[in-house]
């Protein structure tokens, strides 16, 4: 395990563990909402609104609506359970046997036209994306956009960089290089760039002690130049802006996060073994949260908002399970004017859901993995 975890103080370590806690929670209850807020609005009865799963610690019913609102013991994940879903078979399996049953109550999930309950799945995430945006929209108002001026301080570290192997991490400071004092972000980046091939001499602080490390920059193309990268990417200062402003740089930076987003789930679609570097399941963004927590509010609300980018993206995913692969039926349903037949959903469930499980298999197998090579749990 990483050293420097072991270093944290237990109250430090408690204090970041609720912070990320706190931003799943509401990462899935919003997403959970979305779903809530969309079948009222179509006045399909909801009997059950969850954090978690397994067995219920807590619950309230309300006598107005009558829905019962529960707080599970496995803080992972959550649901919106809505009268017409059973929660064992598929989409267009219960809507066959609520067409066979002849049922006519307004209530159910199913009694809605596939329109209405394509609209009820997206929800959720849809709720995502519009979350992610309002917390980069709050994050520019209340800690400022990032300027030009970056700050001489290590950001996000790549796997089998330079940077890596000297031993650098997140949040160390770099002051000085070869003897010369660095005063900014441009003057460190500047540096980098133009030594290719040659040693330089980063002395750098981190936690209040200085330390000092050689390390010689790599090849990299940038924009169709030659350049020496050490792989980081640099922590970006801030400056505050009008409303206006905050506005357009939370538009930007969305967009920029959503292509991203969308062209990492492609590449490890299209090649895993290439980009397996890529997948982090909740073990890994653990450790991610905990070292964007050091690196400013500001930064970690950014980290914060790639998540729920993330979690929108995945859950559209035509998988069981996952909202995507619920609405691939309706969709499908809306298509052919009937839902699919029993024998082809039999075999994308069982399909899907295999590929579903090795991706999840993968995923925690990476997470623990990086465990194992000291990289640490947070």
């Amino acid at each position: 395990m990483d050293a420097n975890l072991l270093a944290l103080p237990a109250v430090i370590f408690i204090q970041k563990l609720a912070v990320f806690v706190a931003t799943l929670f509401v990462l899935i209850i919003l997403h959970e909402y979305g779903h809530f807020l969309v079948a009222r609005l179509n006045r399909v009865r909801v009997s059950d609104f969850a954090f978690g799963f397994g067995p219920t610690i807590a619950k309230w019913t309300s006598p107005r609506s009558g829905v019962n609102y529960r707080f599970n013991l496995v803080p992972i994940g959550g649901y919106c359970a809505m009268e017409g879903e059973d929660g064992r078979t598929l989409e267009s399996e219960q809507q066959r046997a609520f067409l066979a049953d002849g049922a006519l109550d307004d209530g159910n999930f199913q009694a809605k036209s596939p329109l209405q309950r394509l609209s009820i799945v997206l929800a959720g995430p849809i709720a995502n994306f519009i979350l992610a945006f309002a917390i980069l929209v709050f994050s520019a108002l209340v800690f400022g956009v990032a300027s030009d001026n970056d700050a001489p301080t290590i950001g996000p570290i790549m796997d089998g960089t330079p940077a890596q192997r000297a031993g650098l991490q997140m949040g160390d400071q770099v002051v000085a290089i070869n003897g010369v004092p660095v005063t900014s972000g441009a003057q460190l980046i500047n540096t980098i760039h133009s030594s290719l091939g040659k040693v330089l001499v980063l002395r750098y602080r981190r936690n209040g002690i200085v330390h000092q490390v050689s390390v010689t920059p790599m090849r990299a193309v940038q924009d169709g130049k030659v350049m020496g990268i050490i792989g980081f990417h640099p922590v970006p200062a801030f400056e505050h802006v009008g409303p206006i402003m905050a506005l357009r740089s939370a538009s930007e930076q969305f967009v920029s996060v959503f292509v991203l987003n969308v062209e990492g789930i492609e590449q490890l679609v299209a090649n895993p073994v290439q980009h397996y570097g890529q997948a982090m399941g909740v073990i890994g963004m653990e450790r991610a949260a905990s070292e964007f927590q050091d690196l400013g509010w500001a930064t970690y609300f950014s980290f914060a908002a790639v998540i729920s980018i993330a979690v929108g993206l995945i859950n559209l995913l035509p998988f069981p399970a996952l909202d995507g692969g619920r609405g691939a039926f309706i969709v499908a349903e809306l298509v052919r004017g009937r839902p699919i037949d029993r024998e082809k959903e039999a075999l994308v469930h069982y399909g899907g859901f295999a590929v579903l499980m090795m991706l999840m298999a993968f995923m925690a197998f990476h997470d623990i993995s990086n465990i194992i090579a000291g990289k640490g749990v947070l």
